[in-house]
């Protein structure tokens, strides 16, 4: 898919990977502002495509008294001020056919979540509304399966899909990228790595996601030799404190020496090419 569709996206020309990067959850107006505006400089000077993530709610919780959220239409008006202040895109997560219609009012991205990825239904609402549609890959799935998902956003009228690969489930408390699906999964759609995602240790006794950050860098970089088209993850100024998945987010301050390493990689994969 050629980014040159999304509104507002820069650096399409760079021959860089595009990153969606962003809190795992919309906290506040000033945290979002805060860690876009440290992103944005970083990609620019890195020329990186860049799409700012961050969850409007989170409707899928180990226990109901975790945070879900600020309030829909104040965390949706939030990324659409993300978008007019610095100019870049956003994506978000949907979870029924009516928050896709809605979000699709404020962000240029509307992501399927893992879990919900076969829900028909929720599907073909994401792609009637003409935006792009990042499928994550079921933690249940085979990369070959993804060809389905993909193919209702077809069906349904809209060419604009990515696939997302956020890890298998191993076990039952731990995940692992198999990175033989990256090229299986780029003959259906560009396809993404989130790297945050796929390194967190779910269903703890405790309710709360563990995760591996220390491994970031090195998935990121396995990725980025396998030839994905974009990598995803989640980043915070304050990983311990974060009201969502602060166990396996980048802390932002490591941001930059990331990408830097991870432009080297991808330059020197082009060279080869």
């Amino acid at each position: 898919m050629d980014l040159n569709l999304i509104p507002k996206i820069k650096h399409t020309d760079s021959g860089n990977f595009f990153l969606l990067a962003g809190p795992c959850a919309i906290e506040g107006e000033d945290m979002a502002l805060r860690i876009a505006e440290k992103v944005v400089s970083i990609t620019d000077k890195l020329e990186i495509p860049y799409v700012f993530k961050g969850s409007f709610k989170k409707a899928n919780r180990s226990r109901i008294d975790s945070f879900t959220g600020i309030g829909d239409e104040k965390a949706l008006k939030i990324l659409r001020k993300v978008s007019e202040t610095f100019d870049v895109p956003t994506v978000t997560d949907i979870h029924t056919n009516e928050d896709a219609v809605i979000a699709a009012e404020y962000v240029d991205v509307l992501q399927i979540p893992a879990f919900l990825v076969r829900q028909t239904d929720l599907v073909a609402a994401a792609a009637k509304t003409g935006k792009v549609v990042n499928l994550k890959k079921g933690q249940f799935m085979s990369p070959g399966a993804m060809q389905h998902a993909v193919q209702k956003v077809i069906d349904s009228g809209n060419e604009k899909a990515w696939i997302t690969d956020r890890g298998t489930m191993f076990g039952y408390q731990d995940m692992i990228v198999d990175f033989r699906g990256i090229p299986e999964m780029k003959a259906f759609a560009p396809t993404v790595l989130d790297v945050t995602h796929s390194l967190q240790q779910p269903n703890q006794t405790s309710g709360v996601t563990g995760g591996r950050p220390d491994m970031i860098e090195t998935i990121a970089r396995a990725g980025i030799a396998t030839g994905v088209d974009g990598l995803f993850l989640e980043t915070h100024f304050d990983p311990a404190n974060a009201k969502s998945d602060g166990a396996n987010m980048l802390d932002l301050q490591h941001l930059e020496s990331l990408l830097g390493n991870l432009v080297a990689i991808r330059k020197t994969i082009n060279t080869l090419s």
